[in-house]
């Protein structure tokens, strides 16, 4: 998947997915629940356990059903672990040598930042779209204060984004949203797969409900 094509469907679905877990066995099984669940996006964290062994189990199961990407990447070295590993998109907290990694491999980058400035600076590095990270301590607000300055920034809050702040945070002008435990809840660590479901299509509808970007 190209930049291009990981910012249209990033703006079409509104929703990436986040599986962060302690059993590698319930993290695949989280993930194939939710593109069964029709989530096609999904972020598998790299913290969790035997993280590539997942992404590339999952890459093999879902096929074009799904874009699966890896998270929490820090490093250089953390990038060429998941690119080999089959992630076709990329998720890191921070900026720097990751971010460049990322772009040299030609893999899209959801590049964290909160700042103006650190936001500036991954675009300007070659991000597909900035994740706004930790959300939660400015909320809506913040993002739309963003938005001021950078009106085509493509910015995708993550951190603290449930069901009931999603549509706040569509208003205020985000592409997309970038959801962990609110969505996944337990199942990553061997939880019910059943609520899992419902939760995946609570905010599946939530996001189709708020239609295009701002």
């Amino acid at each position: 998947m190209n930049p291009t094509e990981f910012t249209t469907r990033l703006t079409r679905d509104r929703l990436a997915a986040i599986v962060r877990g302690r059993s590698a066995d319930a993290a695949l099984r989280t993930v194939l629940t939710l593109v069964d669940e029709g989530i096609g996006l999904i972020e598998v964290s790299l913290n969790t356990d035997d993280a590539c062994e997942v992404i590339a189990r999952a890459v093999r199961e879902v096929g074009r059903d799904a874009f699966i990407g890896a998270g929490t990447v820090v490093t250089r070295d953390d990038l060429l672990r998941a690119r080999d590993a089959g992630a076709t998109w990329i998720v890191t907290p921070v900026g720097g040598d990751p971010v460049a990694a990322a772009v040299q491999a030609q893999l899209p980058v959801l590049a964290g930042a909160l700042t103006p400035t650190e936001a500036a600076a991954a675009m300007t590095a070659g991000a597909t779209a900035v994740k706004l990270f930790p959300a939660s301590p400015g909320g809506p607000a913040y993002l739309r204060a963003l938005r001021d300055p950078f009106p085509d920034m493509p910015l995708v809050p993550v951190g603290g984004v449930d069901a009931e702040l999603a549509p706040d945070y569509f208003a205020a002008g985000a592409i997309a949203v970038g959801v962990g435990s609110p969505l996944v809840g337990d199942a990553a660590h061997g939880g019910d797969l059943e609520q899992l479901r419902e939760r995946a299509r609570r905010f599946r509808a939530v996001c189709r409900e708020e239609g295009p970007a701002a």
